[in-house]
């Protein structure tokens, strides 16, 4: 793997802030160490047992095994003295799901039909669109120009359907490029410039179909009818959502009388560039929904200290999984038992250290298990824009999700810490337990915008997720290369249940250094602060 000097740049400052907490030693009080102890790798098995069990049926939003996780968790949260914090004095907020389809989708490029390797997402709140629009290509999308990159230097996009190519320059470091070239993010780059359109298309030769849009595409409503969340649509400004494979926006390309494949080659070479088309653009579809009832779970442990008690920290770990689908191997169930029961085992096990502490850090905490992370965040992007408690309360968010808990923890990534001042934290937690905290070590996985801290960061929180570094007891430190053949076999799959590969005493230290992290910041009197130009300190929604 090869790092650029904004690679490197990202990875020395966030290894010099490392050293820097490393040298505060933590000291915890002996009724803390004692809570510690009071997590058991065999309460973590017992938790992942039940929630992936087949009779949840793989915990689908809406349905009643995804209710079922809902009243074993608020059972346990009661049983460990955790209040309730959700809507009207309940452990409950209701989260409403709006599944969009599209029918009858049509796209003609100066007057020419694309059909095969277009995708065109439906609107959540319009049934049906018909609009036409100039065109104009802006490469990658981001326009970051205080990181000295811009794709909209000098171009005019406005009332016009903007193309764009899926991927990202190697300037920016992986959590920033996770970040641009998320499609929230470049949809809402293309609106703010004054886009009516935006089609991202794919230059990989290798991927034949465009997205599949069959199941739906999910937003959360707010009580009054209008989008709350969505990861496919921005506002009613832009009408145009789609996705094209390298063969559709060859012909898009074709139709305009430009070479994508030309184009292509010019932004492998260095040579990025963003110009105006000739040519309009003609699109009309339908939209139909399906509306679904869902819920976050919300509970408080109360802090100790009069005044920064009503500011929280969040504990965050997604409910829900991928119900029943496609057979493999002759199961169609999808219990999730590392994504996310392990995660969900490891809030329930704060919790039962928060009951075992006599004296309560200074801040309150907040333990939220959100519904519709697998539908794209909505339910971790509704809490953490309409929460339940003062949306400025919220001082930082510790996510787990999917710990990949199959071998000993003896290092980390911690990912979005590096952005924040929760970075001491990390470092000081993960010293007190001898672990070592390493850059990601899968950048091109995009995994900071692939989980629920990324729905507190885009809400202006630092957040961060923990994740598994590569160091392994042989010292042959290769961990990925054990994690990749496991993931292909458990990944979204009917195999990830409880008779998979699990090391539950690295669940049990998993749980002991997300508590501490935690703790660290609720014991802190200084709030958590963005780092000094840092993207998410000045690019917020």
């Amino acid at each position: 793997m090869s790092f650029n000097t904004k690679h490197l740049a990202v990875i020395f400052s966030f290894l010099a802030l490392s050293k820097l907490a490393a040298a505060q030693t933590v000291t915890l009080s002996t009724d803390v160490n004692q809570a510690l102890e009071q997590v058991k790798a065999n309460d973590i098995k017992a938790d992942i047992t039940y929630l992936a069990d087949d009779k949840l049926k793989g915990r689908a939003p809406g349905t009643e095994g995804y209710q079922m996780a809902v009243d074993y968790v608020v059972n346990h949260l009661k049983a460990l003295n955790v209040k309730p914090a959700g809507e009207n004095g309940t452990w409950l907020q209701t989260v409403r799901i709006r599944k969009a389809f599209v029918h009858d989708a049509k796209m003609l490029v100066n007057n020419t039909p694309v059909t095969n390797g277009l995708a065109i997402y439906p609107s959540p709140v319009t049934s049906t669109t018909i609009s036409s629009s100039g065109i104009v290509f802006a490469g990658y999308g981001i326009s970051e120009p205080a990181l000295g990159y811009d794709d909209y230097t000098n171009l005019d996009v406005k009332g016009k359907t903007v193309i764009v190519i899926r991927g990202t320059t190697d300037k920016l470091s992986s959590s920033v490029s996770a970040h641009v070239a998320s499609s929230s993010t470049i949809l809402k780059v293309a609106a703010l410039h004054g886009a009516v359109g935006v089609i991202i298309a794919s230059a990989d030769t290798a991927i034949k179909t465009a997205a599949n849009l069959s199941q739906g595409v999910n937003s959360i409503m707010d009580d009054q009818g209008n989008v709350a969340v969505s990861r496919s649509y921005y506002s009613n400004q832009l009408k145009l959502y789609a996705s094209a494979n390298y063969m559709a926006a060859t012909a898009i390309f074709n139709s305009l009388g430009r070479s994508f494949t030309d184009m292509i080659m010019k932004y492998k070479a260095g040579e990025p560039q963003s110009f105006t088309l000739n040519g309009t653009i003609q699109f009309s579809y339908t939209s139909t929904y399906k509306d679904i009832l869902s819920y976050n779970v919300v509970g408080k442990i109360t802090g100790s200290d009069p005044q920064l008690k009503n500011e929280y920290v969040v504990h965050s770990a997604h409910l829900d999984h991928l119900g029943i689908g496609r057979p493999v191997e002759g199961d169609s169930i999808y219990n999730g038992a590392h994504d996310n029961a392990s995660g969900v085992a490891s809030l329930l096990g704060i919790a039962k250290i928060y009951n075992s502490i006599k004296i309560k850090p200074k801040r309150s905490i907040l333990v939220v298990m959100v519904t519709g992370e697998e539908m794209g965040d909505l339910g971790s992007g509704y809490f953490a824009t309409h929460p339940t408690v003062p949306v400025k309360s919220m001082v930082a968010d510790v996510n787990t999700d999917m710990p990949t808990i199959i071998a000993p923890l003896l290092s980390i990534t911690a990912l979005g810490a590096e952005h924040s001042s929760l970075s001491a934290q990390v470092t000081e937690a993960a010293s007190y337990f001898g672990i070592s905290v390493e850059p990601d070590p899968e950048p091109k996985q995009a995994r900071f915008t692939r989980s629920d801290q990324y729905s507190f960061v885009l809400a202006g929180i630092p957040a961060l997720h923990i994740k598994y570094g590569s160091k392994t007891a042989d010292g042959k430190n290769n961990l990925n290369d054990i994690v990749a053949p496991w993931r292909a076999k458990y990944y979204h799959k009917p195999q990830d249940d409880i008779n998979g590969v699990f090391d539950f005493e690295a669940g049990k230290k998993y749980v002991q250094l997300n508590f501490l992290i935690g703790y660290l910041v609720a014991q802190n009197t200084g709030r958590p602060v963005w780092n000094k130009g840092d993207i998410f300190a000045t690019n917020q929604k």
